[in-house]
Formats: structure tokens, C-alpha cells, sequence
């Protein structure tokens, strides 16, 4: 699908699609794989720098996986989805006291607002700007919820080098008497915003909605909202590390190509 829907179409529909694979989703990623573990956490860790006792805000939280992580070092955590299904699967692999739980639309302003204005220490959105059919709402919503000088650490699929508009390739020569491997990346888009639809993990039982966006109007939507770039982090895996799974997946054999980009932005009147 790559024609532009109307935005109020495209968020049901990604909805209806998460609904859909929520149990699929929270089988296949549990408590998280090696794009968690190896790229997005110890970055997200690293720029969030978490004292105890603070206010956390996980956007669009998916299973849950962030938030019982945050938890698990002594902060308290509004996590949120606007996937029903996905909440309650978040919410069936434990109470935890210090996580509270919300479904929400991320999409609607007023819901957003709704949390308390200037009520959290940071907020993060894991692998989900590319899954909202409108950020705007979000970016206008942020400043207001968190405290002067509080973090908005984010991480999405690097649009530079993985998105629906890229093909991982192979190529093998024989140079020398000795026969060679060469992975490569043929990009085929990238200035024009587009939506389609993908699989996020081999199996999903329905395919999701990618909204690509470049970095350029990704970034420009939050500046508009008075927010800065404090740090920006491109994330590959290391050459070298053993390659699992699908050759042509993500891994040491493509070290040259960063799958994940995270980032941490502050507001302007920041105090």
C-alpha cells in the first residue's frame, strides 16, 4: 500500500493491525532480542543517565518489555499503548507496582495531556515514531508533560538505511581464487514521505503500517515544538559479532549500515 491515507484511517488501521499480532509480537520478542540488548538499550540507558525515585514516561510501550526494564532500576513508570491487546499483555506478564499501566492515543492530544502537565523526569518512545500515523500531537503534548530540562530519548529504525524502501544484498565473486561475499544495502527511497504496510517479524500474523518519514521532517516536527537535539547515536552491530538466524539479516556481516538510530532531545526553555 503506498498511497497516503487519511491520517483518522491510518491510525485505525494500525490499531486494528497491532490488535491483531499483539500476541503474536509478545511471543516472538518476550523481554527483548538483540536489536534491544545490543543497539537501543545501552544507548537509551546511557542518554536517559535514571536517578531513583524519578518519573518515567514510556510512549507507545508495545509489551511492556521498556517499562520492566526502567523498573527494574528503581523508577516509577506511566507506560502506554494505544493497542488494547498489546496492554493486556504487557499487563499479563506481571503486576509490577511501580509500573502504571494505560491504554492511550498517542495520535490525541488531549489523552496525552491527560497524564499531568509536568509530572515526568524523561520520557522515551522505543521503535514506534515510524508506527504513528501523526507525530504532531505528540510533539506538541511533550513539553507540557515533562519537567524543565527533562530528556525525550527516542530510537527508530535508521530511515537512512532500514525502511520498506531497502533490500539487503548478497554478492559473490571469485577474486583471486578466493571466493568473496560482499554485503550491500540498494536503497531505493528515501526523500518522500510514504506509507506501507510491513512485517515487523517473520510470521506476524498481519502485516503494520510504516510511516517513513526523513530525518529532516522527523526532526523539524519537533523543532517546530520548541524541542533541540541534544544527541544523536547511530547504532550497527559490531563487526565480527557471530551471525544468527538469516544471512541477510541484520547483523555483523552489514557493521557498515546502522539499522537503529537513537537520539535524545531537550526542550528549548529548558531550565
Amino acid at each position: 500500500m503506498t498511497d497516503q491515507l487519511d491520517r483518522r484511517d491510518a491510525n485505525a488501521a494500525t490499531r486494528n493491525a497491532w490488535d491483531a499480532s499483539a500476541a503474536y509480537w509478545d511471543e516472538y520478542m518476550g523481554e527483548g532480542n538483540d536489536f534491544v540488548e545490543v543497539l537501543i538499550w545501552p544507548a537509551t540507558l546511557r542518554l536517559l543517565a535514571l536517578q531513583p525515585g524519578q518519573r518515567i514516561l514510556d510512549i507507545a510501550c508495545g509489551n511492556g518489555l521498556y517499562a520492566r526494564k526502567l523498573a527494574a532500576l528503581d523508577v516509577d513508570v506511566v507506560a502506554f499503548d494505544f493497542s488494547a491487546e498489546m496492554i493486556r499483555r504487557a499487563q499479563a506478564r506481571g503486576a509490577v507496582a511501580s509500573i502504571d499501566y494505560r491504554t492511550l492515543d498517542v495520535t490525541d492530544e488531549a489523552q496525552l495531556l491527560s497524564l499531568g502537565e509536568a509530572s515526568f523526569d524523561a520520557a522515551i518512545c522505543q521503535m514506534a515514531l515510524f508506527d504513528i500515523a501523526d507525530i504532531e500531537p505528540l510533539m506538541a503534548a511533550l513539553p507540557r508533560l515533562l519537567k524543565p530540562g527533562a530528556a525525550f530519548v527516542f530510537s527508530i529504525m535508521h530511515p537512512c538505511f532500514n525502511s520498506v524502501h531497502v533490500t539487503h544484498m548478497a554478492e559473490r565473486e571469485d577474486r583471486d581464487g578466493d571466493l568473496v561475499t560482499t554485503h550491500s544495502l540498494k536503497v531505493s527511497g528515501y526523500m518522500t514521505p510514504s506509507v506501507q504496510r510491513g512485517l515487523a517479524v517473520p510470521g506476524q500474523p498481519e502485516p503494520h503500517i510504516y510511516f517513513h518519514r526523513p530525518l529532516g521532517e522527523l526532526l523539524s516536527t519537533a523543532f517546530r515544538h520548541g524541542f533541540m537535539l541534544d544527541t544523536l547515536d547511530e547504532r550497527a552491530f559490531p563487526a565480527g559479532q557471530p551471525h544468527r538466524g538469516n544471512p541477510l539479516g541484520w547483523g555483523s556481516s552489514f557493521s557498515e549500515f546502522p539499522p537503529v538510530l537513537v537520539a535524545r532531545m531537550r526542550h528549548a526553555t529548558a531550565g
